[in-house]
């Protein structure tokens, strides 16, 4: 049996990955959820799986929670604060952590799990974009097993060379192909971009996320990020990873092999999909998700992206180029422009303008601990914030 955390349970990610666990009682209960803010629908994953502990941002909103629980006659720990999600998250009493707090936020429970040598279910991009030099030892040192989330990943996961995801060059793996769907703009004229709306930007054709990794898939920042977490991950430079849109999102990523053969994997785009084959690796359990019919999608389509179109990318992969603490500025400068942008203090096409004014003007430093991350991030954000126009 199987004792979870999951950090983020309210989100998106969260959600799904509680569906698929209340399909398998037999395999998984849940030791504990967490949420920011969340609070009555974090009582209500609380009424349904019972966990040991649940976790939110505040004292104010642990007291809100602790008298919903009580009234429903539940004896759940109330916890607050950033050393209680890490203290769940390397709980003796958990196996497993799925880790989909969204942004800099989940970067130190992350790596609690990570350091406590969990099987860590990585949804929290920033983890390894902000600092992947630090989650990567830590899961060597602790013997941790980091199992990839985002579907793209977990389809690369899936068509490497066995057990061999780290340095695939050694058993002939020639590039990663990353798919991506091109998000609502793919073919809007680009001379319109200024005039989009964050309504229209979130307006993702596939996929149901949240509004800032909508914006993201908008600008092909989401991609960028996950140039970035697939070189961490599988040991690949940027040169051998490669972008290639695939409007059906039916194809969720690829590995080429020296030898000419290209591996895929396919699937229906539905996240419970990387959840379920993350918490059961390395056997299968059923997700929920229908599987495809390739007979009614008839055509599957590929193009290399425009990075006129989709200058965040390049931003991306020159982040990844200078190393250092380059990807963590990029990133926050990303969350301070996304965040303008939802909030109507900047138009769409700022964004990039912005985060690329960022990165200029910060130069790379070395990334030693978790200290020097958040540094890097507060700089970042605090000049991010200084160039918008009140």
């Amino acid at each position: 049996m199987q004792q979870i955390t999951i950090l983020g349970s309210t989100g998106s990610i969260g959600v799904s990955t509680l569906d698929v666990i209340a399909r398998h009682p037999d395999r998984y209960s849940v030791y504990a959820l967490t949420a920011q803010s969340k609070i009555d629908e974090l009582a209500q994953q609380c009424v349904q799986f019972k966990p040991q502990v649940a976790v939110v941002g505040s004292a104010e909103g642990a007291q809100k929670l602790q008298t919903l629980l009580r009234q429903k006659g539940l004896q759940t720990q109330v916890e607050y604060g950033e050393a209680a999600l890490c203290a769940v998250a390397s709980a003796p009493e958990c196996n497993s952590v799925m880790a989909a707090i969204v942004g800099a936020a989940g970067l130190a429970p992350t790596l609690a799990a990570a350091c406590s040598g969990k099987r860590v279910l990585l949804a929290n991009k920033e983890a390894l974009v902000m600092s992947g030099p630090l989650l990567m030892d830590a899961v060597a040192a602790s013997g941790a097993t980091l199992m990839p989330i985002d579907s793209e990943h977990n389809a690369i996961f899936q068509c490497m060379p066995g057990a061999r995801q780290r340095s695939p060059a050694e058993h002939g793996v020639e590039k990663i192909l990353l798919t991506a769907s091109g998000g609502p703009f793919l073919k809007r004229d680009v001379d319109t971009l200024d005039q989009v709306t964050w309504q229209e930007a979130v307006a993702h054709p596939k996929w149901v996320m949240g509004r800032k990794i909508s914006v993201d898939s908008a600008t092909m920042m989401n991609k960028g990020l996950e140039v970035i977490e697939a070189h961490w991950l599988f040991d690949v430079p940027a040169s051998h990873i490669e972008v290639v849109i695939h409007p059906q999102s039916v194809v969720h990523s690829m590995v080429s092999y020296v030898d000419g053969s290209v591996l895929a994997q396919l699937g229906n785009p539905d996240m419970r999909t990387p959840i379920a084959h993350a918490l059961a690796y390395p056997d299968r359990i059923h997700s929920g998700v229908k599987p495809i019919d390739l007979v009614q999608i008839a055509q599957l389509t590929f193009e290399r992206p425009d990075l006129l179109r989709f200058p965040c990318l390049k931003l991306a992969y020159d982040a990844l180029q200078a190393g250092g603490s380059a990807p963590a500025i990029m990133n926050a400068a990303n969350e301070i422009a996304v965040q303008a942008f939802l909030d109507g203090r900047i138009g769409f096409r700022v964004i990039d303008q912005l985060i690329a004014r960022v990165m200029d003007a910060l130069p790379a430093e070395a990334i030693t601990d978790i200290d020097s991350v958040f540094e890097q991030d507060r700089c970042a954000r605090d000049l991010a914030n200084s160039l918008i126009q009140p």
